[in-house]
């Protein structure tokens, strides 16, 4: 049963799943799974070979339950298997390091039997894991549709290193990366993460939004006591949980009840045969469900522009190239629908106007409009809205070169009743002779970069027919850079196993990622530009600082934005720490 309703969100983090910690022995899965169920809890996290097995030659492997004890459809929905933990390929011990390799290659082919959509492998015994992870890239070649999960604690954890006789301390970030870095085929590989009761920096933790964690697995020691008994979380971990939830990752419930806030039975939970009706039936561990239940529908709906975006998620798009290719009417519908964008650009049209005009001259005086890349219309819509909010008289020329857009400009024209103010200019605005110069240049012909769409070329190109006093809507825009963590993006990219895609610049709704430093400025660009030498700057050379307590982390690439100056104090771009709310462009 899901944690809750919240609109718009579909995701998996909606579920919740408990850990059996003791082997369930005959038929005991089967009840485990019935009265987890009923308690509410999706799934289980549940072993699937008896621990104390090691390979001999012509033993059996003594599975948790027969693949008859349930239907296919349980094992692939309810069921997440739990590799055994004695598993240790990179033991100074020969035969352990053979043992667990057998031992590891059976246990995921009784998984794969059983169409399991998971499995939870135990996380590397010490620093240096590389035989443990080519036997695991060597599985991940023949798996289709089973993952693997990693499970790695939120901490810095203590290895042994044997080669020292003793102990020391590892950063577990550094564990996942090392293991990832030597699995080629890494695509259905994914991380576990076991929550314990003290957490990293918030630096520190941040590294792993940007991995494929499928998985919290919180610990009942990490919960803490409320005035009335019950479990209740840290505000850290609160805010750690939320958000988990919000990168579709489930939680799963791990432990013993620490909290006695009613009568519990832990013999269905452990599989005991000697369990009968007459025990209650609810769940050890359900108070810390109902508390997990109750931090996600605490949580916000959707808005509504994250609705719609959220097919888009971490998606892969090439960038539009408007100059060189006729857009689309799908696409022209979609940039119109993001009414936030229009609204800034009629405030400045609206300011402009103002200054151009003074009250004195409103009667008198016609202010020439160009609206450069006019598309379908609704910088023209804008405009002539901006005119009428201010009372000033307009006269617009509508330039496109796109001959589709213009046919529903001449239509959106005919329609609105504004043939004796809008002049169409079916042509490419470099190559236009205007017949008289222009007031306001209006255009928007940004890219999520800022240039990346050629804005600078198209507007140096059109404002010979600005008048020297003229305005430019945008005046001015400057492109950032930071550096991040996408592991999904990074993945992506690297199935086309070539380098030409990894010198692509992408077009990208960025969830999934670890923002490691603040955005730098790379170049600005200023509207219009009459000087002879031209002052804008196109090389930087940045340098990045990560926080001390973050760690160490992977970069995967840079996140690029804007922030532009559409005029005076009208904003307008996607740059994290400026962005324009609920604005959904780009």
């Amino acid at each position: 049963m899901p944690l809750g309703q919240r609109a718009g969100d579909k995701s998996d983090s909606r579920y919740c799943g408990v850990e059996v910690l003791d082997f369930p022995a005959g038929d005991g899965l089967p009840a485990v799974l019935t009265h987890s169920l009923s308690s509410a809890f999706d799934f289980l996290l549940a072993p699937l070979v008896d621990p104390e097995y090691r390979p001999t030659p012509g033993a059996v492997l003594p599975v948790a339950a027969s693949d008859l004890v349930l239907s296919p459809s349980q094992w692939s929905s309810h069921i997440v298997g739990k590799i055994s933990e004695w598993i240790d390929l990179d033991s100074e011990d020969e035969q352990l390091r053979l043992d667990s390799e057998l031992t590891l290659k059976q246990e995921i082919a009784w998984a794969t039997h059983l169409s399991l959509q998971a499995c939870v492998i135990p996380p590397p015994k010490r620093s240096t894991c590389a035989n443990y992870a080519r036997v695991v890239n060597n599985i991940l070649q023949g798996l289709t549709n089973m993952q693997l999960w990693l499970r790695i604690p939120l901490e810095k954890s203590e290895s042994m290193d044997e080669d020292r006789g003793k102990s020391e301390t590892v950063d577990s970030w550094e564990w996942w990366n090392s293991f990832r870095l030597l699995c080629e085929h890494s695509s259905q590989l994914y991380v576990a993460l076991d929550i314990l009761s003290s957490l990293p920096s918030m630096n520190s933790l941040g590294r792993w939004f940007g991995e494929p964690v499928r998985a919290a697995i919180l610990q009942t020691d990490a919960f803490l006591t409320n005035a009335r008994g019950y479990p209740c979380l840290s505000k850290r971990h609160q805010t750690l949980l939320t958000g988990f939830f919000n990168h579709s990752v489930q939680v799963i419930i791990s432990g013993r009840s620490n909290h006695n806030v009613s009568q519990v039975s832990e013999g269905v939970l452990s599989g005991d045969e000697n369990h009968t009706e007459d025990t209650p039936t609810r769940h050890a561990l359900s108070p810390y469900l109902e508390y997990m239940a109750y931090l996600y529908q605490r949580m916000d709906p959707l808005p509504e522009q994250e609705r719609f975006e959220i097919n888009y998620r971490d998606f892969l798009q090439s960038p539009l190239q408007p100059l060189m290719d006729n857009l689309e009417a799908q696409t022209y519908e979609t940039f119109e629908k993001d009414t936030v964008k229009y609204t800034q650009y009629q405030r400045a049209i609206a300011k402009a106007l103002v200054d151009k005009v003074s009250e004195d001259e409103v009667s008198t005086t016609r202010t020439v409009l160009m609206v450069v890349g006019a598309g379908r219309g609704p910088l023209v819509r804008a405009s002539l809205q901006a005119a009428e909010e201010t009372g000033r008289k307009l006269k617009v020329y509508a330039v496109e070169k796109n001959p589709n857009a213009v046919i529903t400009l001449h239509s959106l024209i005919k329609l609105e009743g504004w043939e004796s103010m809008v002049t169409i200019i079916s042509s490419d605005m470099r190559c236009w002779d205007a017949p008289e110069k222009a007031d306001i240049l209006v255009s928007e012909l940004l890219g999520s970069f800022g240039d990346n769409e050629l804005s600078p070329e198209c507007l140096d190109g059109a404002q010979r027919f600005l008048k020297p006093d003229g305005i430019s809507i945008p005046s001015s825009y400057t492109s950032f850079v930071q550096p991040v963590t996408a592991s999904k993006l990074h993945n992506d990219i690297k199935a086309h196993k070539d380098i030409a895609h990894f010198e692509t610049a992408y077009v990208v709704k960025l969830h999934r990622v670890a923002r490691l430093a603040p955005p730098q400025e790379v170049f600005s660009f200023t509207h219009p530009n009459f000087s002879p030498k031209v002052s804008n700057q196109r090389y930087t050379k940045l340098q990045f600082e990560l926080p001390q307590d973050t760690g160490s982390c992977l970069v995967h690439g840079f996140a690029g934005y804007f922030d532009a100056v559409l005029y005076k104090d009208v904003h307008l771009g996607i740059e994290p720490n400026t962005c324009t709310p609920n604005m959904f462009s780009w």
